[in-house]
């Protein structure tokens, strides 16, 4: 069966979703200290999460990046993650999507969350037809974020490192087998609206 285009597809339980972010050791560090996010983590700032762990290691090289060297595997509330989606506008403008590009940019400007769609990774970083959803929060988002939808949070670092030495053994097969069990995500329908999700 083909993946639709645009779908969110994470590690979920009936009450939570799993969500990723790389941080310096300085942020990150005091973070799974403390099970939440603490200074020097920047509540002012747009903290961008993702539900896909490719993408991820993607962006941060298997947490080999200046300013990426830990990874968080950070688990919320579902409703807090729709709550965002719900509240998103698309960074950039999509015919269809909204009434007008004046629409748009008001929903731009009134948002707490940006939403983007990009090509989802294999393990070797090679881009797939189908996309993957990153979210950025910021103002009341982050907020609620921190405050409001954090369960939990913990280091995968190690899991990433790991994968990383088997695909550089050439045993892609055994990486695979480390990444993290992620399946399409419900959205509902209000909310799959919001980001230009497709049905699926």
């Amino acid at each position: 069966m083909s993946i639709p285009p645009r779908q969110v597809r994470a590690s979920y339980t009936a009450e939570t979703i799993t969500v990723y972010q790389a941080y310096p050791a300085e942020i990150a560090g005091p973070a799974v200290a403390a099970g939440r996010f603490v200074p020097p983590f920047k509540r002012d700032r747009m903290t961008w999460i993702k539900p896909s762990f490719r993408w991820m290691m993607y962006r941060c090289g298997w947490a080999r990046k200046p300013g990426q060297e830990r990874v968080l595997a950070v688990e919320i509330s579902r409703a807090g993650f729709e709550w965002a989606l719900a509240h998103a506008c698309l960074s950039a403008y999509e015919p269809g999507a909204y009434a007008d590009r004046e629409s748009w940019a008001r929903r731009l400007r009134s948002s707490p969350v940006r939403v983007q769609w990009d090509p989802e990774r294999t393990v070797r970083a090679h881009p797939l037809p189908h996309r993957s959803l990153q979210v950025g929060l910021s103002g009341e988002a982050v907020r609620r974020y921190v405050d409001d939808w954090l369960v939990g949070i913990g280091d995968v670092t190690a899991t990433a490192h790991a994968i990383r030495a088997r695909l550089d053994a050439g045993d892609d097969a055994s990486a695979e087998a480390l990444l993290p069990a992620e399946r399409p995500y419900p959205l509902p329908g209000a909310v799959a609206g919001a980001v230009a999700a497709h049905p699926g």
